[in-house]
Order: structure tokens, then C-alpha cells, then sequence
């Protein structure tokens, strides 16, 4: 694959930063082209070290397996049980040492990330990266573009070369950043997971614990808007759309200019966007389906928290659908469930789940309306969203999938 990040610097002036992914005909480094997130003398080193090792154990196994010359220092009335003891004590040490190897190589990477910081391997916990993670297009044009306090505008990969054996590359084509090792890395170089970005809108998968929009106070300045003025200065100052609680995590909807953001908000009050969520409740819910509705307002001696209130609540309305039940590490059932909002009130999901009135079945990790358990996030997730481009009129669908 071939990238083109173009970029501004400082000045506001254009700079266009070229990159391929991996090697180019053996060469880590080409005159011109972004050079690899690793110092190269350090990474071939460290390749060196267990490499002999690795190549001589794949041999011997090769030859052992019957696919090669006949088996060195080995009798011919050695019984086979001997033989299938030898290869696995060979492929047992050759994927200890291959592992070594890839410890010691993701240890060399440190990437710059955007607004300064930099972030490593280990900097990103709960993802399991596969080798040759770090050395696509993608995420060496970033590095190199945040190194040099270069601001992204936009970036393109496509393959050069012969059509692959499955046809999912043809030459001249673009495509967009694998999911295997770009997607999971880029959204720690970004700050953000975007999923979707045009010259109007952006569809982001906010992570649970982040705020879509900022607070009050110093601390609370780190949200989803902030990060996304922060790679596109030119925005509005206030993009998003609509809001997730800090707790929830999945699809936020934002816009660049000021004509996208009140067409999208106009189609919110009109009903014609469609959000769905995915959440597991605390124990079994014994129907299939469902529709709650319920009046509730703010509790101002407690905020945000949210009450039930025939007399002074606004109603909401969820129609809700059981996708099955599930048995915890600790023994628990929980449910998990589709939520479709018919309208859009503050915590209406977390309140209709709990209330006795509703579901009556708290979401798993609520702090405020269930029982909170340790090291357990809020179980809801916008997984679903669509609706109508604000310029061409398209009609946009976005799926992403829980991490619960």
C-alpha cells in the first residue's frame, strides 16, 4: 500500500507527506518517503536476535514432518511418540522465542500522537496487535506529521502492485485503514475513533469515561469536541449534534459547519434519525419485547440524576427488544437488549431500565441507578445510527458493534 497525508504546518502552508507500508524492495528507508515509527538499526537488532533460531527450528520441523530430507541424528527405529514429542518441544520454543521477539519489537515504538504526547504499545491495554502493527501508511503519516507539528487534512491509501490472490486489492484502487492493525491504533494517534468524515460531518465511536461535550471546570475540558477542534481547528466551536452520557460509549454524530449542524438538528426534532443501543441489564427479563413509557425530570437536589414524576415529567418512550440472556463471571444472568428511543431525554434509557414502572432492570455498572461494581463500566452503547447527509441528502447508516 501507498499513502499521501497532506498536511499544513505552522504557517498555514501545504506539505504532503508520502509513505508505504512495510518495506520497499528490502528498504526500510527511501529518500523522500516518511521513514518507519522505529529507528531502524535498533529494530534490525532486535529482528537478529532470535531470528537464526526461529528459521533453524522452522527447518527441523519441516524435516521431521516428512516434507523435507531425511531426519538428522535421528535412527530409523525411533518410534513415532518420540518424533511428535520432538516437534512439540520445537514448536513450543519457536513460538516462545517468536513472541520474545515481538515483545522486544513493539517496545521500540513510540508514536506521536495528536496535541503533543506520545503513546506506546503499552499505552494501549486491551488490544492485541498483530505483528507488522505500526508500519502501514496510516499510522507512519500521522507520527511523522505530529512529530513535525504538521495539522492532517486529509489522507488516501492505495495499492500498487498486482491484484492479490483473493481480489480484495486491485491496483490504483484507495482503500481505507485495515481493521486489523490500523483502525485500533489510529483512534490512540487521533484521540478519536472516527468512523466517518467528510468535509461537513463526522461520525465518531465515543469510548465510555469521555465526555461528548465539554463541562464545567479545568478538568473537564477533555470531551469529544475538544479533540475533534483540536485535529480540525476550522470547525465550528460547537459540532456536536446530539450527546452520550460520559458512561456510554458508541455513535456520536457531529458537523463542521453551522448549515450541517442545523439540518442535522432540524432531522432530530423531525424524528428522521434513527439511533439504536445494545445494553445488558442486571438479572432475566422474561418477555421478548416491549414498549416503555415514562414522565420523568431532573432531580435538582441531586444532579444529573433524573426521577420519575406523573405531575411535572416529560415523557419518554423506548420500545425495547430481548437479543438473549447471558451468564456473568460471577454467576449472575444478565439480558441483553436492543433500544430503540422514540425520543431523546436525558438518561431515558438508564431510568426506564431501572424504574419499577419500566423494565425494571437497572443497566449493569449505573452509579446512579443501579448498583455500580468495581472495575465495571456502564453497559450501554450507541451501536447503531442513520440519517440524511445535510449536503447531498444521502441517506447514511453506521453499525458499531459493543465491546461488552
Amino acid at each position: 500500500m501507498l499513502g499521501v497525508l497532506v498536511c499544513r504546518d505552522e504557517r498555514g502552508g501545504e506539505v504532503v507527506l508520502k509513505a508505504f507500508s512495510g518495506q520497499y524492495h528490502g528498504r526500510w528507508i527511501v529518500p523522500g518517503w516518511v521513514p518507519p515509527v522505529p529507528e531502524v538499526e535498533a529494530y534490525e537488532t532486535t529482528v537478529r536476535l532470535n531470528d537464526a533460531r526461529i528459521h533453524q527450528l522452522s527447518e527441523h520441523l519441516e524435516r521431521l514432518s516428512g516434507n523435507g530430507d531425511a531426519i538428522p541424528d535421528i535412527s530409523e527405529d525411533v518410534s513415532r511418540s518420540i518424533i511428535t514429542r520432538t516437534m512439540q518441544s520445537m514448536q513450543d520454543e519457536r513460538k516462545a522465542l517468536t513472541q520474545e521477539s515481538q515483545r522486544r519489537i513493539f517496545a521500540l515504538y513510540s508514536f506521536a500522537c495528536c496535541g503533543g504526547s506520545r503513546k506506546t504499545f503499552a499505552d494501549m491495554p486491551g488490544q492485541v496487535f498483530p505483528s507488522g502493527t505500526g508500519d502501514c501508511c496510516a499510522p507512519k503519516l500521522l507520527h511523522h506529521a505530529f512529530l513535525n507539528h504538521l495539522r492532517p487534512v486529509s489522507m488516501a491509501e492505495f495499492y500498487f502492485g498486482a491484484p492479490n490472490r483473493s481480489g480484495t486489492r486491485q491496483p490504483g484502487c484507495c482503500y481505507p485503514p485495515c481493521d486489523e492493525r490500523c483502525r485500533p491504533l489510529l483512534k490512540h494517534l487521533l484521540g478519536l475513533d472516527i468512523l466517518y468524515c467528510d468535509e461537513h460531518v463526522a461520525v465518531v465511536n465515543k469510548p465510555s469515561g469521555l465526555l461528548s461535550v465539554p463541562g464545567r471546570g479545568e478538568d473537564k475540558q477533555d470531551c469529544v469536541e475538544t479533540r475533534l477542534r483540536r485535529l480540525f481547528p476550522d470547525c465550528i466551536s460547537q459540532p456536536a449534534v446530539h450527546r452520550l452520557d460520559m458512561d456510554t460509549s458508541g455513535l456520536l454524530l457531529l458537523a463542521f459547519d453551522a448549515p450541517s449542524h442545523r439540518n442535522l438538528s432540524m432531522q432530530f426534532m423531525q424524528g428522521t434519525i434513527q439511533k439504536q443501543y445494545v445494553a445488558l441489564v442486571d438479572g432475566v427479563v422474561k418477555d421478548a419485547c416491549g414498549t416503555i413509557k415514562l414522565p420523568f425530570r431532573l432531580d435538582v437536589e441531586h444532579r444529573p440524576r433524573q426521577i420519575y414524576d406523573e405531575l411535572y415529567g416529560k415523557t419518554g418512550i423506548t420500545q425495547w427488544e430481548r437479543l438473549g440472556v447471558e451468564h456473568l463471571a460471577d454467576g449472575t444472568a444478565a439480558t441483553r437488549l436492543l433500544f430503540t428511543p422514540l425520543t431523546g431525554r436525558t438518561h431515558q434509557l438508564r431510568v426506564h431500565s431501572a424504574h419499577e414502572k419500566g423494565l425494571g432492570h437497572p443497566i449493569l455498572g449505573d452509579r446512579l441507578y443501579g448498583t455500580e461494581r468495581p472495575g465495571q463500566r456502564l453497559s450501554l452503547h450507541a451501536c447503531a445510527l442513520s440519517f440524511d447527509h445535510p449536503q447531498s441528502g444521502e441517506r447514511l447508516e453506521f453499525y458499531c458493534a459493543a465491546d461488552f
